[in-house]
């Protein structure tokens, strides 16, 4: 059985190398039991040396493939474009940064055996700040009440995928990709497993407090469209209660006359209403947005360097 590793890099030049090593004596443990490997690396648009150390990877090892994009398309186009250039019966993905520990690939092979499509890796939250962990617990207890698929807290993109299930996924040519709700999108049989958090080998994480909360909101509006139908039963509970409010002022105008008090109501009214109706209309936008990249049908990302041609001749 060929195993493919599928390992995104961005700026890792100072721990690639590493990883592919521990990688490698992996396969060398799994060769023996029937399995062979291949590494798909793909280079999303670093601004260090990572490419030329991916090249200096392939020229040791015949098993290398590596992809280089024309700049960075982000995470979620660099592990399409390692699932399209995967071949194996089954597929790894996993961090390049030893955050994903190589190790555990022996377990999840061996859990594939018992015949699960996937085999999920779930961290634990050891070492992580509280309030991250406090956020993170928010944001999950929140999403799986809105999204059309659950979500699990610790559960990422590392995890085994049998081929059915690699196939499934890239059948799914969407524009705007989750792949964490995708993979729990297409099902199949699946079993997770407990892994203690590592820390990074080398170099800085990607992820800023914004680019966690852009993806936490792809997450949410990717799977459903609740925010949409929550716009619309605000907007008929703020009608309900202006119209309360306006039969409330016409019925003290007839009992009381008219009075001049009411300045400081009617501004924090207006300002709450204008307020509620920025939120339906960016709520509105962001749907309106996806449609339209969706539309132009873009390609995902572009390739500048790829060695995938000359390794299909080199791996058997």
């Amino acid at each position: 059985m060929l195993i493919s590793i599928v390992a995104p890099c961005y700026n890792e030049e100072d721990v690639i190398e590493r990883f592919h090593d521990q990688v490698q004596k992996v396969a060398e443990e799994l060769l023996p039991l029937g399995h062979d490997m291949e590494f798909v690396y793909v280079d999303d648009g670093s601004r260090d040396r990572t490419l030329a150390a991916l090249e200096r990877l392939a020229d040791r090892d015949a098993r290398v493939r590596y992809v280089s994009f024309s700049r960075n398309f982000g995470k979620e186009a660099a592990l399409l474009a390692g699932l399209r250039h995967a071949t194996g019966d089954s597929v790894i993905v996993m961090d390049a940064d030893l955050q994903h520990p190589p190790e555990l690939i022996k377990r999840m092979v061996d859990l594939r055996k018992e015949g699960y499509d996937q085999v999920i890796a779930k961290r634990t939250r050891t070492g992580d700040r509280m309030t991250r962990t406090v956020t993170a617990r928010l944001y999950y207890r929140l999403i799986n009440r809105l999204v059309d698929v659950e979500l699990v807290d610790g559960v990422g993109d590392f995890r085994l995928m049998s081929r059915r299930v690699v196939d499934a996924v890239l059948d799914l040519t969407e524009y705007n990709r989750f792949s964490k709700g995708l993979f729990a999108w297409v099902g199949f049989p699946s079993t997770t497993f407990e892994y203690e958090n590592a820390v990074r080998e080398a170099g800085r994480s990607s992820w800023s407090l914004r680019s966690l909360l852009n993806y936490g909101i792809d997450g949410l509006l990717s799977f459903n469209n609740r925010p949409l139908r929550l716009a619309l039963y605000l907007g008929m509970g703020l009608l309900l209660c202006a119209g309360l409010y306006t039969a409330w002022i016409v019925g003290a105008a007839l009992v009381n006359g008219v009075q001049t008090p009411g300045y400081v109501t009617i501004i924090t009214a207006v300002t709450g209403v204008a307020g509620v109706q920025m939120v339906m209309l960016g709520v509105i936008g962001e749907y309106t947005g996806r449609i339209y990249y969706e539309v132009k049908r873009r390609p995902h990302f572009l390739v500048k360097a790829s060695n995938v041609d000359r390794a299909k001749d080199l791996i058997p």
